[in-house]
């Protein structure tokens, strides 16, 4: 079993709170992500899961019980650092039965569990080297191992793949993901990359200033995020927001006017009226060439990625836009282009930043 609730975590450094009642319910077998920009408190909590630290308040339960006040050694966690935190002096198999042999297990369990999670992350190779033999990624797997051979209730990764390069961090991340598959241990993983939250979260955790903005399975939070933050954050590159004025709401649409252009939105209008301030949002998948009509754009920049290209933009009031449009050759930088705006596919923020409902949502 691997389930982990908390129930209002808060956490402070004297006068300075780092965590504002945090709850979370994560399943066993899950493969959990918490995401946010750098500081927003992701790492401190996943400290406190672990039991490095201590809340100032809530609780913390795994598989039921409250282990708020229990040491990190007796919670039955794995935790895996981006440092590898790996002893230099020890062979990557003392590395991997170290943690073993200080719980007393007996030599034969340990050499097959070693040798089991040598064959699952394939270092057979490496087990009689040390770390300074080993590239990053090879040391990343022995670190991983090290978290493995002790059979864990739940798997913690504090930004494991940061210190890879990139191609290497894209490989890395398919064998996480694998490694989950055939493990079906709950995994909670922490990152500030939404690309590796969306390809390995069954859910992922939007954190920001010590607080959750928003719980969901990639996709929902893709096409519904909740509210500006959680739409600006999520997607690569990050979604076109634009301020604009209602000009008619209605139940099942409201219409608005932005820099250049007026755009009907399939949104509940309930809540809006004639006047009021909004943001629109837009992903750069969802805009395309118009044949005719659209918003008239300056191109400031082209990035030419073969199959796609990604235009940097203006609009008549400088507000800056980021379309991706298939195919090359596009425009040249410094000319115009007119750009339509998928109706179906835009989102709209109330003036505190809240999303609007799409109609179907509202009803």
């Amino acid at each position: 079993m691997g389930q982990i609730r908390l129930t209002d975590i808060d956490r402070a450094y004297g006068k300075l709170k780092i965590l504002h009642g945090i709850s979370l319910a994560i399943e066993d077998g899950e493969f959990v992500v918490l995401v946010g920009p750098s500081g927003c408190g992701k790492s401190t909590l996943l400290r406190l899961i672990a039991g490095l630290d201590q809340p100032t308040g809530g609780t913390i339960e795994i598989d039921g019980k409250d282990v708020t006040k229990v040491s990190a050694a007796q919670r039955g966690l794995a935790m895996v650092f981006q440092s590898y935190a790996l002893y230099p002096h020890m062979t990557v198999r003392q590395n991997l039965a170290f943690g073993l042999e200080n719980q007393r297990m007996a030599k034969e369990e340990i050499a097959s569990r070693i040798a089991e999670a040598a064959r699952m992350l394939e270092i057979e190779a490496y087990l009689d080297r040390r770390p300074g033999q080993l590239s990053g990624g090879q040391k990343q797997r022995v670190a991983i191992g090290r978290a493995v051979v002790r059979n864990p209730t739940a798997f913690l990764l504090d930004e494991p793949l940061s210190n890879l390069d990139a191609e290497l961090r894209i490989s890395t991340r398919a064998e996480l993901a694998a490694l989950h598959e055939r493990l079906g241990t709950t995994m909670i993983y922490v990152t500030h990359d939404q690309i590796e939250a969306m390809t390995l979260a069954d859910r992922i955790v939007v954190m920001r200033a010590g607080r959750i903005e928003q719980v969901g399975r990639p996709l929902d939070l893709y096409n519904s995020p909740a509210n500006l933050f959680v739409a600006g954050f999520i997607g690569a590159p990050r979604m076109n927001l634009m301020d604009v004025k209602v000009t008619a709401a209605e139940p099942t649409s409201v219409t608005v006017e932005g820099p250049g252009f007026v755009a009907t939105c399939p949104v509940d209008g309930s809540q809006l009226a004639a006047g009021d301030k909004a943001t629109l949002g837009v992903r750069p998948h969802d805009i395309a060439v118009a044949a005719d009509g659209g918003v008239e754009a300056k191109v400031t920049l082209i990035e030419a990625l073969g199959p796609e290209t990604v235009v940097h933009a203006s609009l008549p009031d400088a507000t800056k836009l980021v379309a991706v449009l298939a195919g090359q050759d596009v425009v040249a930088s410094g000319g115009s282009l007119r750009l339509a705006l998928d109706r179906g596919r835009m989102h709209l923020f109330d003036k505190d930043g809240a999303r609007v409902p799409d109609a179907q949502e509202a009803r």
